[in-house]
């Protein structure tokens, strides 16, 4: 069952007269409503496209966070084959909220991390929404130091409301492993590119996210706090969060024209959630185009290069 967003109304009204005709077709065979069934999927069509292209940054928040958008396990079953992950961060625990492992990409060897949301309650839980513990980065971190040892890149998959803020994350480094995940992507001799699939909330999201060549998925969206956080904050109500999000900037063509990221990966009509084998596809040809553009750079000028790229974020706005 296709989950609607609220601006998806004129969709959702136009997709329930198409399941009503094709349950009275199916229902009674000398009944053709084909042709009517036709016309409508046109009017879903025409409808999604004028919808989808006239966006507001909160109507972006929520495709975003939609429940039915691929996440991390998608892209990792469909992108990579030899998946191996590995668990734990030799200190305290294993943390599920941020998968990382071993894989092969096209047939070329790679060190693969991303944060996973789960799909469902019990994925949610056992993934803790997304929302990493210090353990998670510093598994990360883990990888990061395999991948450099035997010199193969790093992609990272992004999609975190931010890092767990919880009492228990707190008093085991939160802060510091997030900043030490941050300062081993600088600091790699190989090739990292990061692509933000749903939310990038955050420290949270930029601990992973400090790549080489840095991407979103067109309604994805990219920020140091979340719009409610910062509704919260400015004005005490959480409730101006679409105010909130209009002004932070948070979409991947803001983000784009500020120089943040590199390139916008498309989405399909309606929103990545509608095709996800098309948009995993598209993604993987961008990720294997930017491996291809950073192969055989040494690894001073891949270190040296992704320095300067974020040091030189804000200087020209």
């Amino acid at each position: 069952m296709q989950n609607y967003l609220d601006f998806e109304k004129p969709i959702s009204d136009l997709e329930g007269k198409i399941r009503e005709l094709k349950k009275i077709a199916d229902e009674d065979e000398s009944i053709d409503t084909s042709e009517e069934v036709g016309r409508l999927e046109i009017r879903v069509h025409d409808a999604m496209v004028e919808i989808y292209s006239r966006l507001n940054a909160w109507q972006k928040t929520q495709v975003a966070r939609h429940p039915q958008r691929p996440h991390f396990v998608d892209y990792a079953s469909q992108l990579f084959t030899d998946f191996t992950p590995l668990a734990g961060d030799r200190k305290f625990a294993e943390d599920a909220a941020i998968q990382a492992g071993l894989a092969r990409f096209r047939g070329q060897p790679v060190a693969v991390i991303g944060q996973e949301k789960g799909s469902d309650t019990k994925s949610r839980l056992k993934h803790n929404f997304g929302s990493p513990r210090p353990e998670g980065y510093r598994k990360a971190i883990r990888v990061m130091e395999l991948a450099n040892r035997f010199g193969l890149p790093i992609i990272t998959l992004i999609d975190t409301a931010g890092a767990y803020p919880g009492v228990g994350a707190e008093e085991r480094g939160q802060a510091e492993a997030i900043a030490r995940s941050t300062e081993m992507c600088l600091n790699v001799n190989v090739p990292i590119v990061s692509v933000v699939l749903g939310e990038g909330g955050s420290g949270g999201a930029i601990a992973i996210a400090t790549g080489n060549r840095v991407y979103m998925l067109e309604h994805a969206i990219y920020s140091v706090i979340s719009p409610e956080g910062a509704a919260s904050i400015l004005w005490r109500d959480s409730t101006r969060a679409k105010e909130a999000a209009t002004n932070m900037k948070i979409t991947a063509e803001d983000l784009k024209a500020f120089g943040i990221i590199d390139g916008i990966i498309p989405e399909p009509v309606g929103g990545a959630h509608r095709d996800p084998v098309s948009v995993i596809g598209r993604t993987g040809d961008v990720i294997a185009s930017a491996l291809g553009d950073l192969s055989g750079q040494p690894g001073d000028t891949l270190r040296a290069g992704r320095r300067q790229k974020f040091l030189d974020i804000g200087r020209n706005l």
